[in-house]
C-alpha cells in the first residue's frame, strides 16, 4: 500500500525546480521564496501567476482562463458583485469590533442562526475556521471537564497549535498527542463489508473507552461532515446517526466541522450534518462564509456557551466586524436568491453521472462519490486490488492545469481528486471537465 502523505504536500510545487524554470516565472517564484521561505506552499509543477477571477473562472497574468474546480472559499462565485458591493459599502461607513451595537452584525447573526436546528441558538464569530475549531475544543473541554478528542485518521481541522494536534494529516508519522485518538473514516471503497455507520460507531466507542482508561477522559468527537481530507465520504446518508447517539450516551459532545461542507455545498441542505439527521452540539464554520472575506464562526447550544463564558472571557477583535457581517449577509442572500442549493444538487448529480460514465472506459477510475458539488474521484492502479494511484493523480492534475482546469487532491495517499467548484458551476462547465478528464486519461494510458 502507498505511504500516507502530509496534506500540504498534495499537489505542491517542488521548490528545488525553481532554478530550472523560465526567467520570468522563475524570478517570481524566487521572489516568493525570498520573503516566505520554506513556509511557502505553491500549487502545480508550474506555479500560476494569478491576476483576477470572476464566477467559476480565474485568469492568470497572461490572460489565460482557468475553470476553477478547487477553491471552495469563493463559494458563490469569484468576485460576486453583490458581495463586492456589500463589502465596499460597509467599509466606507463603519468597521469596528463587536463591543458597539451595530445592526448589520445583529441581523447577520439572526439570519445565520435561523439556518440551524432550533437547539443551536447561540453564535461566536471569529476570523478563520482554525480559530473556530480552536474555540470549539476549548468550549468542549470546559463543558465536559475532560480533555480527550477523537478525530478521523486523515483529518484536517486547521493550523493553530491545539487544532494541529487534532489534524493527523498535518503531522504524518508523528505520534499522537496523549489526549487524541483516531478512528478510520466511514468509507465503503476499500472497506465495503458491513454497515459503515455501525463500523464507525464501534471505532469511536473503542476510542472513548481508551481515553477513559487513560485518565484523560472523553470531551468530544470532531469530524468534517463530508470527510474531505479522508477522501470525501458522504454516503449512505444517515450513517453518522449511530455515532452521534453513542457520543451523547458517553457524555461527550459532537462537533461538526462545516468549514468545507457547509453553506449549501452538499446540495441537500445548508449544512453537511443535515444529511445524517443529527443535531450537533457545536458547529464550526469558516472559508465560504464571506466568499473570500475572512470569516469564521462557532454556532452552539446556549448552555455550552453559558458554561464557557462563566470561566473564560473570550473576545475576538475582528470576529464579527461589520464588514465581515455585510459579506456574510450577501452570501446568504445569493445562496437563496440564485437557487444555489438546487444548483449544487442538480449539477453535482450531472457531474458524478458523467464521471461514472467515463469510468466505464478508464480502469484508473476506481470510484466516484460525494454529495452536491463536493465530489471525490478515486484513482487506482488496479480495480481489483484498489491500489491507490497518487502518481497518476499528480500527472492528471498537472495535465488538467495545462488545459485550463484547476483541481486538487485529497485522501491519505493523495489519490483522490477533490472536486469542489463554486456553487454557481453549471452543467456546461461539468461537461467541459468530464471531456477533459476523459481525453487526458486516454492520453496518459497511450503514453
Amino acid at each position: 500500500m502507498q505511504k500516507e502523505r502530509e496534506i500540504l504536500a498534495l499537489n505542491a510545487f517542488d521548490r528545488s525546480r525553481a532554478s530550472a524554470m523560465g526567467a520570468e516565472l522563475g524570478e517570481a517564484v524566487q521572489r516568493r521564496l525570498r520573503s516566505f521561505g520554506k513556509a511557502s506552499v505553491l500549487f502545480y509543477e508550474e506555479p500560476i501567476r494569478m491576476e483576477r477571477a470572476e464566477g467559476v473562472y480565474m485568469f492568470d497574468l497572461e490572460g489565460r482562463r482557468y475553470l476553477d474546480l478547487y477553491n471552495n472559499v469563493p463559494s458563490v462565485g469569484h468576485s460576486h458583485p453583490r458581495v463586492v458591493e456589500a463589502v465596499r459599502r460597509q467599509i466606507g461607513v463603519l468597521n469596528i469590533h463587536t463591543r458597539y451595537l451595530n445592526d448589520v452584525v445583529d441581523v447577520y447573526a439572526e439570519r445565520l442562526l435561523a439556518t440551524f436546528p432550533s437547539e443551536i441558538d447561540h453564535l461566536v464569530l471569529t476570523c478563520t475556521g482554525s480559530e473556530a475549531n480552536d474555540l470549539a475544543l476549548r468550549i468542549a473541554k470546559v463543558a465536559t471537564g475532560r480533555a480527550g478528542f477523537i478525530v478521523t485518521e486523515t483529518a484536517y481541522h486547521g493550523n493553530t497549535a491545539a487544532v494541529t494536534d487534532v489534524s493527523p494529516s498535518s503531522r504524518p508519522g508523528q505520534p499522537l498527542p496523549s489526549h487524541v485518538r483516531v478512528v478510520p473514516a466511514p468509507e465503503m471503497f476499500r472497506n465495503p463489508v458491513g454497515d459503515p455507520g455501525r463500523r464507525f460507531a464501534d471505532g469511536v466507542a473503542a476510542a472513548i473507552t481508551d481515553l477513559e482508561r487513560s485518565g484523560v477522559g472523553f470531551a468530544g468527537l470532531l469530524v468534517d461532515t463530508i470527510f474531505s481530507s479522508d477522501g470525501v465520504y458522504s454516503d449512505p446518508a444517515g450513517f453518522l446517526a449511530p455515532t452521534v447517539k453513542l457520543v451523547h450516551e458517553r457524555k461527550g459532545l459532537f462537533i461538526a466541522d462545516e468549514v468545507q461542507p457547509g453553506f449549501g455545498r452538499t446540495g441537500t441542505a445548508m449544512w453537511g450534518f443535515a444529511r445524517h439527521g443529527v443535531v450537533p452540539d457545536i458547529v464550526t464554520m469558516g472559508k465560504p462564509m464571506g466568499n473570500g472575506f475572512p470569516m469564521g464562526g462557532v454556532a452552539l447550544r446556549a448552555p455550552l456557551l453559558d458554561c464557557f463564558a462563566a470561566e473564560v472571557k473570550y473576545f475576538n477583535t475582528f470576529g464579527g466586524n461589520p464588514v465581515a457581517a455585510a459579506a456574510g449577509l450577501a452570501v446568504l442572500d445569493v445562496i437563496n436568491d440564485e437557487g444555489l442549493l438546487q444548483n449544487a444538487r442538480e449539477v453535482g448529480r450531472h457531474l458524478m453521472d458523467g464521471l461514472r460514465e467515463i469510468g466505464n472506459r478508464h480502469i484508473q477510475i476506481g470510484d466516484v462519490r460525494g454529495a452536491g458539488l463536493f465530489i471525490g474521484l478515486e484513482l487506482v492502479t488496479d480495480r481489483d486490488s484498489r491500489e491507490p494511484a497518487p502518481e497518476l493523480a499528480i500527472t492528471l492534475i498537472n495535465r488538467l492545469r495545462q488545459r485550463g482546469f484547476l483541481i486538487g487532491a485529497a485522501g491519505p495517499f493523495g489519490s483522490t481528486l477533490k472536486i469542489r467548484p463554486p456553487l454557481c458551476f453549471g452543467a456546461d462547465h461539468a461537461d467541459m471537465f468530464i471531456t477533459a478528464c476523459d481525453e487526458e486519461l486516454r492520453a496518459i494510458s497511450a503514453a
